[in-house]
């Protein structure tokens, strides 16, 4: 596995998913849907970057499934109950987002740096969870499996971001990492909080967005960068940390990039976004409907940017 690190030069395009859990995921591959439905497919990108729920529509986007086929099996899930995850306990995964998202607060807002910040939550969860066993983890694995139509890294690039639970250092999995896919977007997902820190080989790790919410400045070798934020670019990290969408676009930008990027236009009245209940699939079906309706009315304007 490499260290999260920019490499200089241009390589093409790279497309850029966010976290945001369960809506967000939803969001941003009704986007790509609606773009691909308009005739601009961003899945043909030189390399994806997926963060948390992220990195699942990541390695969706990178299977052998149309855009507008993953749209089709999300709008149906209101027809189906979405199996649930299995490893929060006795805790509604409700109540479970809520309560990592308090406790994760307070952790961000007594911090000094983000170095500090990450090493503060990884022993927080370590320690919130010393006595799970593994029960929990095979749970979730199982779950991130199911959800995954491949389970072996694709040829196209594919990084998918965590941060080391121990030492908060980030870390980018991809296909020369000697870690199996499924694990890697586990580990992305592994809030820390109400899932577990993730092992893999003697180390544990927790959610990519611990590093930043988009990771956008890791696509720092690409003329073109695309970032689709279900958070609309915001974070709960000081702005002075540098973790922040528009400083991460500043960083690519300077290098010579250009970088657009996509936030939900729904307000607080959407499915999807900042503050939302990220993990009500329930809206699953609503948030791929407005990321669609935001792709097809975005293709016209970004196709002189991605062709």
């Amino acid at each position: 596995m490499s260290q999260a690190q920019n490499v200089h030069g241009m390589r093409g395009r790279a497309l850029v998913i966010g976290g945001g859990g369960a809506t967000g995921n939803a969001w941003a591959l009704g986007v790509v849907a609606g773009l691909f439905d308009a005739h601009l497919d961003v899945t043909k990108a030189n390399l994806i970057i997926g963060t948390s729920a992220g990195a699942t529509a990541a390695v969706q986007l990178r299977s052998e499934l149309k855009p507008i086929d993953l749209l089709a099996n999300i709008l149906a899930e209101s027809a189906r109950p979405r199996p649930d995850a299995g490893a929060l306990g006795g805790l509604s995964r409700a109540s479970a987002s809520v309560d990592a998202m308090e406790l994760s607060g307070r952790i961000i807002r007594a911090s000094e740096s983000l170095q500090d910040m990450r090493v503060r939550l990884g022993a927080a969860a370590s320690e919130m969870h010393a006595e799970s066993g593994g029960a929990a983890q095979a749970q979730w694995r199982a779950t991130v499996s199911a959800r995954l139509p491949i389970h072996h890294w694709p040829d196209r690039a594919l990084s998918i971001v965590a941060v080391d639970a121990d030492t908060g250092e980030p870390v980018v999995f991809d296909r020369h990492s000697g870690v199996e896919l499924v694990d890697a977007v586990a580990a992305s997902c592994a809030n820390g909080f109400g899932l577990p820190p993730y092992e893999l080989a003697g180390k544990r790790y927790i959610d990519g967005g611990y590093r930043a919410n988009e990771n956008a400045d890791l696509a720092a070798a690409y003329s073109r960068v695309l970032v689709l934020s279900p958070l609309g670019g915001r974070s709960r990290h000081a702005l002075e940390w540098g973790t922040h969408l528009s400083s991460q676009m500043e960083i690519l930008r300077a290098g010579g990039s250009r970088v657009e990027a996509i936030f939900p236009d729904s307000g607080d009245n959407g499915a999807v976004g900042f503050g939302m209940n990220m993990t009500n699939l329930s809206k699953r079906p609503a948030a791929a409907q407005e990321g669609y309706n935001q792709g097809i009315a975005l293709a016209a304007q970004l196709a002189d940017f991605w062709r």
